[in-house]
């Protein structure tokens, strides 16, 4: 069986990615930041709780001796991200640091302390979970809802998350690293205002998930196919 590990996943996106997996046989940890809100979400769908802060190298390192002593794990989805609405020019480096501790240290430290876990698996796979508005070519096309979102640190946040897939994905070339565009989805992070539903939002993430030894690595992907650097 599939052992996956999702952090943020007490609701939206993480939430039903960890119910979609669940339904094709994986074995599921759901992480959270909020204890009683993770226990929740994971009795309500049958999956295991460990409590993640991703903003925390203790508690990081203490999901993954939690994980490592009782299941192993096989694919890591880092799924947890936040996103402040504050005007460009009102951005501060403070603000930028918040938002980045999250969104990119924050599969960074999950990166390095799962990694010694993966390699352990014989189909180890690893899914970031980054943005249409991290891709300099879909931010600057009109046709796109993308090119009306002015959101300094996020944007540029989940850029960093393409890179550093990039820069992974080289550096482990037997474990599967890939990043995804969920696009733009019904989520607390966006007040409920995207196009998509919950579902359609984690069709590229559970796909990456299930690609298995021989799929793919270092790529950037939506539900439709390759997203443009």
């Amino acid at each position: 069986m599939t052992t996956t590990l999702i952090t943020g996943a007490n609701k939206g996106l993480g939430y039903e990615t960890a119910r979609r997996l669940l339904a094709a046989g994986h074995d599921v940890w759901i992480g959270a930041r909020d204890p009683q809100r993770g226990q929740k979400a994971a009795e309500e769908l049958g999956a295991r709780f460990v409590q993640i802060d991703v903003t925390s190298d203790e508690s990081v390192a203490a999901a993954a001796v939690t994980v490592a002593s009782d299941t192993g794990l096989d694919v890591l989805v880092n799924n947890a991200g936040i996103a402040v609405p504050t005007p460009v020019a009102k951005v501060t480096a403070a603000d930028m640091r918040h938002t980045y501790d999250t969104n990119v240290f924050g599969p960074v430290r999950m990166t390095q302390a799962f990694i010694p876990l993966l390699q352990r698996s014989e189909a180890p796979v690893i899914v970031n979970v980054s943005s249409g508005l991290g891709s300099e070519t879909v931010v600057r096309n009109p046709e796109r809802t993308e090119f009306h979102v002015n959101a300094l640190a996020y944007c540029s946040s989940k850029s960093a998350l393409v890179m550093i897939t990039t820069q992974y994905a080289k550096a482990y070339p037997d474990i599967r690293i890939n990043v995804v565009d969920p696009g733009y989805t019904a989520t607390d992070l966006n007040g409920n205002s995207g196009r998509q539903t919950v579902t359609e939002g984690t069709d590229a993430i559970v796909a990456m998930a299930s690609i298995g030894a021989g799929g793919p690595s270092g790529t950037f992907t939506d539900r439709h196919g390759d997203v443009p650097w």
